[in-house]
């Protein structure tokens, strides 16, 4: 199970480690607020790696509010990638490093005052880093400012006790740092401060919809882009991956305080008070012990940095009127049902599992049978775990969103999308997985070859996310038109398949309201 687990962490955030552009004699050089910094350069672009945003939070600062990076003197080496933050062995091997909180920069050659595009990774915030994503065919392509951060993750990112005060969502925290030091320093790489693109992934789609409800936040970002994670979204039992419970990317702080209290328990910090410092003091090893290892942490509200769930924040209009992109890929589930095993997807007993007296009209909808081929249940249960999990919740963003500010809505659907990494069994059609949209943006560490036509795509896709970052709106001349949200619509993006596509149709999600 150890295997199908990584693999399923690494779908999550869809990323492995690419090495920095190979040093030159010419290294570019930086002024930030804190000194100077060295980076790479390549054919067209820049890379500066492992910049700190924030002060490391070891010791004392662990589980506090990020504070201000120190200042250095002469020229500090920006060419490596910074550690990536303390977590498990998901899609890489465990790290007990705390001192992470670093970006990447990388920035086109071109002239000009160019948009910035800040990139929020996947891992469910549980895993990996931002140097797994080479950003540089987007940087160049879309003649965009990529900057990639680190933030907290697992339970160093999301902790609450009362004697740690009102503060709990540190991931969040951690990126609104991020997002200041932009407008502080982006000049310095060629970028224009005041025109600030947040966007991630899975995990990364998450935080995107937390900073969008997080009061906190105002003022940070000018317009936003939510890929496979939305605020609405909840899963079933067995939803994301087999065995796990029920659940969605939010969690009150009573809650979140309960479990830390056992996490605190474990290690032998019972005395309260005691208990913050104590925890403080205990090795981030046996922290990590401890520790539950959910593909996805869930994020605290109820306080100071995200006072209300997301979804109710956006169903009451509380969250600025930027410019939003949101969606999904076409199979999002694939990724995750494709390494069930066959004994585990004993189709009858897991749609009682998780749909309960609505089983049998579930099964009607995503019609399969016990006695079916694997790859028959596989395919059908990917497709409900898809449209009830993925693609219903961001229709439903989509349409609060769109009550108060322009929404572009979107489905990646290129169904022979590279595999990469993923050694998915015989006879199983991946599709438009989990996450393999980022492969048409970002460079991950693994090789790929695009045929003429999905070039062709990645090409349309950076242009349109680039055009949006620029302006709020993807239009370009020479690109198909997409319109924006009315309720239904969204763009399929596919091969020589770029067209308008009926949401609400194609998954199911007026059934799934009856569910």
């Amino acid at each position: 199970m150890k295997t199908v687990t990584i693999m399923l962490v690494a779908a999550v955030a869809g990323a492995l480690l690419t090495p920095a552009a190979a040093a030159t004699a010419s290294d570019p050089i930086a002024r930030t607020e804190n000194g100077l910094v060295r980076g790479k350069s390549a054919a067209g672009y820049q890379v500066y790696s492992g910049v700190p945003f924030a002060a490391p939070p070891v010791g004392d600062l662990r589980w506090r509010s990020p504070r201000t990076a120190h200042p250095w003197t002469g020229v500090r080496d920006a060419t490596q990638p910074s550690p990536r933050c303390a977590q498990t062995d998901g899609a890489h091997a465990r790290t007990e490093v705390e001192d992470c909180l670093y970006l990447d920069v990388t920035t086109p050659t071109t002239a000009g005052r160019k948009p910035v595009m800040v990139w929020l990774h996947g891992g469910g915030n549980s895993f990996l880093n931002a140097s797994d994503f080479d950003a540089h065919r987007l940087a160049v392509g879309g003649n965009v400012v990529v900057v990639s951060i680190n933030f907290r993750l697992g339970v160093f990112g999301n902790f609450s006790l009362p004697q740690l005060g009102n503060t709990s969502s540190f991931t969040l925290q951690d990126q609104q740092a991020a997002l200041r030091w932009v407008r502080r320093n982006a000049a310095a790489f060629g970028a224009n401060p005041a025109n600030v693109t947040l966007f991630g992934e899975s995990g990364g789609g998450y935080d995107v919809c937390g900073q969008l409800a997080s009061p906190a936040a105002r003022g940070l970002f000018d317009r936003a882009i939510m890929q496979s994670g939305s605020c609405s979204m909840t899963w079933p039992v067995n939803g994301i991956k087999v065995g796990d419970p029920a659940g969605s990317p939010w969690i009150s702080v009573p809650q979140l305080r309960s479990r830390s209290a056992a996490l605190a328990a474990k290690v032998g910090c019972t005395d309260p008070s005691t208990v913050a410092d104590c925890l403080r003091r205990t090795p981030a090893g046996a922290i990590i012990d401890a520790s539950p290892t959910p593909v996805t942490t869930p994020l605290a509200y109820g306080n100071s940095t995200l006072p209300e769930r997301p979804d109710l924040a956006l169903a009451a209009g509380h969250f600025p009127r930027v410019p939003v992109m949101s969606g999904t890929t076409r199979d999002e589930a694939a990724l995750t049902v494709g390494f069930m095993t066959d004994e585990q997807l004993a189709y009858g007993r897991l749609l009682q599992q998780e749909f309960g007296a609505a089983a049998p009209r579930v099964r009607a909808t995503y019609p399969a049978n016990d006695t079916d081929p694997w790859a028959t249940r596989a395919v059908a249960l990917t497709a409900a775990h898809t449209d009830r999990v993925w693609s219903c919740g961001h229709l439903t963003d989509d349409r609060l969103l769109a009550q108060q500010t322009t929404v572009y809505a979107y489905e990646f659907a290129d169904r022979d999308a590279p595999t990469g990494f993923f050694a998915f069994p015989p006879g199983f059609p991946p599709r438009a997985y989990h996450s393999s949209e980022v492969t048409y943006f970002f460079d991950q560490g693994f090789p790929y070859t695009f045929r003429p036509d999905q070039q062709l795509l990645s090409d349309q896709l950076i242009s349109y996310w680039a055009t949006f970052a620029a302006n709020g709106d993807p239009n370009r001349a020479g690109q198909p038109h997409w319109a924006p949200f009315t309720g239904r619509n969204a763009q399929s993006l596919a091969p020589a398949a770029v067209r308008g596509v009926d949401l609400d149709a194609t998954h199911h999600c007026q059934f799934w309201s009856t569910v």
